[in-house]
Parts: structure tokens; C-alpha cells; sequence
């Protein structure tokens, strides 16, 4: 198989354009913002003083993300294992009379959870609701995939904006 470097160059011919092109024609085209490694044939003598200025000058500054908030936390906590239970009330014949249990595991794996990890938007990791359907399900209690999903689709929907707010309010 020949290198790309080696490809005849065949000019643009005088066949209308519903004729086909013959499968080994290859088309190449270069831009020149392109920035990865070139094949030495098609490789630039030089690199563009101004792109390899702008490449040097950026620097990856670190975002530190906020501590956790105890009060917020402890109100959002509230907040979930409310909303949760009536979401999950509505599947009663999946829970049975476990329904108040499993919500008490998935508020105390959140509570944790917002208690020493989140700290804002951007903050919310999936191991806490995969951490409920576990415990969930070592504890021999039904709905544990029903009843993760629903925490997780929930803390999506309402967890940054509510911390938003919480600092928001805050500030004031």
C-alpha cells in the first residue's frame, strides 16, 4: 500500500459531476489550523510563530471547587427525602411497606454525600446513587434500581440550581 505521500496528484478533469469518481482517487485536504502530527511529507517547515505563541501562552489555570456546605446540605437533604417519597409513593406495589426505608437509605447516602463531597455545580458524581442501589439491594429490599434512578434524575433536575440559589442568598 502506498503512503500518503506517494499518491498521484490527478488535476480536475472535465466529467460532469454525476459521473463517478474512481474509488482510488483520494482527496486531501490541509487546513491550516490543523495542529496534530502530520506525516513528514506534508509536515510544515515552520510552525507559525503566532500559533505557537498563543499554544505557549495559554496557561491551564485549576478551578478549586468550595468546601461543602453543612446548612445547605442538611436542607437539601431534607428537601430530597421529601420529594422523594412522594415520587416514590406513587410505586407503592414495588415497595411495599419498605417504602420509608428505602427512602432513609437513599437520604442518608445523599445527606453524606453533600455533607463531604459536593461542593457546587460541576460536583455532582454518580457513585452516590450507585451507592444507594447497593445498599439497597444488600439490604434485600425491592425497587433498588427504581429508587437510585429516581435520586439521581432528581438530584440532576434540583442540587446546582438549589446550591445557586443557597449562595445567592448568601451573598446578600
Amino acid at each position: 500500500m502506498a503512503s500518503i505521500c506517494n499518491l498521484p496528484f490527478i488535476p480536475p478533469s472535465s466529467f460532469p459531476a454525476i459521473k463517478p469518481v474512481s474509488a482510488c482517487v483520494a482527496i486531501l485536504r490541509l487546513t491550516p489550523v490543523f495542529l496534530g502530527t502530520l506525516p513528514h511529507c506534508l509536515a510544515p517547515k515552520k510552525t507559525s510563530s503566532v500559533i505557537r505563541k498563543a499554544i505557549q501562552s495559554q496557561s491551564h489555570k485549576n478551578y478549586v471547587y468550595p468546601d461543602p456546605i453543612p446548612e445547605f446540605a442538611a436542607a437539601e437533604t431534607e428537601k430530597f427525602k421529601a420529594e422523594l417519597l412522594e415520587k416514590l409513593s406513587k410505586q407503592r406495589e414495588t415497595f411495599g411497606n419498605d417504602l420509608r426505608v428505602v427512602v432513609d437509605v437513599c437520604a442518608e447516602i445523599f445527606s453524606e454525600f453533600l455533607h463531604n463531597e459536593y461542593g457546587g455545580p460541576g460536583t455532582l458524581l454518580i457513585e452516590p446513587f450507585t451507592d444507594m442501589m447497593l445498599a439497597i439491594k444488600d439490604r434485600k429490599l425491592a425497587g433498588a434500581a427504581l429508587a437510585a434512578r429516581a435520586s439521581a434524575l432528581w438530584a440532576q433536575s434540583y442540587v446546582d440550581r438549589d446550591w445557586e440559589d443557597w449562595i445567592s442568598k448568601q451573598d446578600k
